[in-house]
């Protein structure tokens, strides 16, 4: 896994464009991990997640669920949503 080294200004901008829909998230704590090879983006909403059912969405979009509370998503195809 690469790590950041060196932002640039154009890395932080976007950063802090994204930072008013972040916020208005219903999940004030999560979790990135994106894998660039298979394009996928996986979100946490708990750690550990324990998701005790998942649901593959019509869109590519699975949801992951510890009863009705939704602890994660997995976002197929990211880099193009």
């Amino acid at each position: 896994m690469a790590q950041v080294t060196e932002w640039q200004a154009k890395d932080i901008a976007r950063i802090l464009k994204a930072v008013p829909r972040l916020i208005d998230l219903p999940a004030k704590k999560m979790w990135l991990d994106y894998d660039a090879d298979a394009d996928v983006l996986y979100l946490s909403f708990a750690k550990p997640q324990r998701a005790t059912n998942s649901e593959l969405r019509d869109d590519g979009i699975i949801v992951h669920r510890r009863g009705k509370v939704v602890v994660g998503l997995t976002v197929q195809d990211a880099s193009t949503r």
